[in-house]
């Protein structure tokens, strides 16, 4: 089908496409238009990556943008990366008058700010929260997309995604939703819940070939077999790199651990080396300079190594920033290999030529060892190989240590279908926060009404029999009845006040049962500490702990006994089973206290064997839950205002108390904040009142920098053209070096991963 063909769109697009290059349709988004996805018709689009699924979203939401007056389109995305990456795409139709806007945060938002814009971006928990403060935009919906929708099958993200699709719909009960996905194995049943026709197609713009390496042969699904030997001082992965350098290509390896994906990039770099350029080696050394410009730690500069030899690797132990530089630095094709783990397979736009994965099994806490990968999950890693435009075809690889795991690995992936996609929201678990959302929006206002919610979740089209998910509810309601979160009425069911502000601040109810809690042992102490705040909100299900090492139970009972009177709530005893547990957020609450205590992150990294991505993930989660907690001891009507704020504010900062007010400015940052302390600038008032030749002194002379932080405090001429650097204050912190007072370095750097987060 031409472009200029399709029906129902404005001609600004047309001609867009045509001016990206674009004239004709792929089959798969052909069909798409004829089934009527340019004209409100919904639609599960079923297809292989980068066989055209974002054009198929664009058209439909920009026929409904056109379609409705005034129309909204929708785009939910499972992860806040992908986020920030289908803004990219989506921004370029501002010069035909389209306003995008991506929310992904501030859970307590109803986003009055999103109702003037035209395309929406948005994470599953995002919209959820929205639906529960009754955003008024979301009944102007025309089009919503749920990108990735094969995750309803995740135990952690799926039912938030399933419950959020069915309110949606139940909100507007004529809205078009396209759902997208990979192909998976019971694609008729997702369409059937959404009253959606099916496109499930296998079609891809190159071919994907897949295989299994043994010995020195690549032996591939239509049983030809490829030369790839393996050379004395080589492994399968780096044979199979050299391979693809040797034939201008590029090469993604999924390994089943961080620890493995580092060392893997560290391998790797003895293969991609030699295939850089000189203008190859210069582009990369600014990259890994920027690298580590990120953090202060071994993470940011084993990465920054990795990369100036043409490898890298990728994890959710990285910060975002970090993932962000290899990402664009590998579609930009300097970065010749990049080992990762799954999380990269999970949306964002990483294609290669050649995919290996390398690890099919994983580690599952809940089996007790290691378990085989899913197909969907390994087919979805497969999907990432062949770039249409720079590669004639894609490769996918396994790796085989033996004639029986070759034949193995065919059985169980090359030639096996994706299993079906299994809904999760019958787990307590996440009933409990759904249900109670659901009738704290007034979804439902009795048990009837509520089991008629669920019966347009995907759980319902699978389950016919409601028996089951009716015992759950029951259980479920009972929960929250006995901690006052729900109340029986005459006509049914209703959200207490506490019970509307937990729905509202987007927590689970165990989450605040458990911060209750322990706001009422306020009352009882004469002071609060931030360790105290850090573990209560550390034992909620909402934060992920740091697990226990070996010694570490000695090592935080003793604290537990040394430091007892801050610790707030019920204590168990150490034979109760849930003490392990206990102790683990006791270690969480250490690492935040001394996060805020401006311990510098690298001895945080090495003391906790955690990467800068897990720091950042403890803090925005602590930051979260105590501003939750604020709200409560409000509702409650518990004094511990002050304790709580300031607990909250130097966790997010990561600064001691007296910094405060300082790191509040925009820019300034737990460094940067101590270093205009110690030259004399103590406070907001002070920076806005300072001497700029001290502050471009302590911020080491960084024009640009300093420029910006002295207009976001409001100083009078933030302009520093002319300016030069207090020399005695640049001396004094030229001195001072790092920030923080440090902290006792551990031998065992053992990976301290959260677990369920690769």
């Amino acid at each position: 089908m031409d472009v200029a063909d399709i029906p129902n769109v404005p001609d600004w697009l047309v001609e867009h496409l045509q001016g990206e290059g674009i004239e004709e349709l792929y089959p798969p988004q052909a069909e798409a238009v004829e089934a009527g996805v340019t004209a409100g018709e919904s639609l599960v689009a079923s297809i292989p990556t980068a066989s055209g699924k974002t054009l198929i979203a664009t058209l439909a939401m920009i026929a409904g943008i056109e379609r409705e007056d005034p129309g909204t389109a929708l785009y939910i995305v499972p992860l806040r990366a992908l986020a920030s990456e289908k803004r990219g795409e989506f921004e370029q139709f501002g010069a035909h008058g389209l306003d995008v806007g991506v929310s992904t945060g501030n859970y307590e938002s109803e986003g009055g700010w999103l109702a003037d814009k035209d395309i929406v971006v948005a994470t599953s928990e995002k919209v959820d929260s929205l639906v529960r403060n009754d955003a008024p935009w979301l009944d102007d919906l025309a089009c919503v997309v749920a990108d990735e929708v094969h995750l309803v099958d995740d135990a952690e993200r799926g039912p938030t995604l399933e419950v959020t699709l069915a309110k949606l719909r139940s909100l507007n009960p004529a809205l078009q939703t396209v759902a997208l996905s990979a192909t998976i194995g019971n694609a008729d049943e997702l369409a059937a819940w959404l009253d959606a026709s099916l496109l499930d197609s296998d079609w891809r713009p190159i071919d994907l070939r897949k295989g299994v390496h043994y010995g020195d042969a690549l032996h591939l699904e239509d049983g030809s077999q490829e030369r790839v030997p393996v050379a004395s001082n080589e492994d399968q992965p780096a044979a199979i790199v050299r391979d693809t350098l040797e034939d201008g290509g590029s090469s993604l390896v999924f390994v089943n651990s961080r620890r493995n994906a580092e060392a893997s990039a560290r391998r790797l770099g003895a293969t991609t080396e030699s295939f850089l350029t000189d203008e190859e080696r210069t582009a990369l050394a600014a990259v890994a300079s920027d690298i580590r410009d990120v953090s202060d730690t071994d993470t940011s500069d084993d990465l920054a190594a990795a990369v100036e030899r043409g490898a890298a690797f990728h994890h959710a132990g990285l910060a975002r920033r970090h993932r962000s530089l290899v990402e664009d630095a590998f579609r930009d094709r300097l970065l010749k290999a990049v080992s990762a783990t799954p999380t990269l397979a999970a949306g964002v736009n990483t294609p290669s030529r050649r995919v290996v994965v390398r690890d099919w099994r994983r580690y599952d806490g809940t089996a007790g060892g290691m378990q085989p990968l899913s197909v969907l999950e390994v087919h979805q890693m497969m999907g990432r190989a062949g770039r249409p435009g720079l590669d004639p075809y894609g490769e996918a690889v396994l790796l085989a240590g033996g004639h029986d795991e070759l034949d193995e690995l065919f059985e169980r992936y090359v030639w096996a279908d994706p299993e079906p996609v299994q809904s999760k929201l019958a787990a307590e678990p996440a009933l409990r926060t759904h249900i109670l959302a659901t009738v704290a929006s007034g979804f439902a206002r009795s048990r009837a009404e509520l089991l008629d919610f669920l019966d347009g979740t995907l759980y319902a089209e699978q389950t016919p029999d409601r028996e089951r998910l009716a015992d759950v509810t029951d259980e479920v309601i009972a929960y929250l009845e006995a901690n006052d979160f729900l109340d029986r009425t005459d006509t049914g069911l209703a959200a207490t006040s506490l019970g509307h502000t937990v729905s509202r601040l987007y927590l689970d109810p165990m989450s605040a049962a458990e911060i209750i809690d322990g706001l009422r042992d306020v009352d009882d102490r004469a002071e609060t500490s931030a360790l105290g705040l850090y573990h209560l909100v550390s034992r909620t299900p909402d934060m992920y702990e740091l697990y226990l090492r070996s010694g570490d139970d000695e090592e935080y009972t003793m604290l537990a006994y040394e430091r007892e009177d801050e610790l707030l709530g019920h204590t168990p005893s150490e034979f109760e089973p849930e003490f392990e547990d206990w102790l683990s957020a006791l270690k969480t609450a250490r690492m935040l206290e001394d996060w805020a205590d401006e311990v510098d992150e690298d001895v945080i990294t090495d003391d906790y064997g955690v990467g800068p991505g897990d720091i950042r993930g403890k803090v925005d989660t602590a930051r979260w839950l105590l501003g939750a907690a604020e709200s409560l001891a409000g509702e409650l009507d518990v004094d511990v205002g002050p304790t709580l704020r300031e607990a909250r504010i130097r966790v997010e900062h990561g600064v001691g108390a007296e910094l405060v007010d300082l790191a509040g400015v925009r820019g300034v940052g737990r460094k940067r904040a101590r270093r205009l302390y110690e030259a004399g600038i103590e406070t907001r008032v002070d920076l806005r009142e300072a001497d700029k030749a001290v502050v471009l002194a302590a911020l080491r002379n960084r024009e640009q920098t300093a420029e910006s932080i002295l207009e976001a405090a409001g100083h009078s001429d933030p302009s520093l053209s002319e300016v030069e650097p207090d020399a005695d204050v640049a001396a004094a912190t030229a001195v001072q070096g790092g920030s923080g007072d440090g902290a006792s370095q551990r031998d065992d750097s053992e990976d301290q991963s959260s677990l369920g987060d690769f």
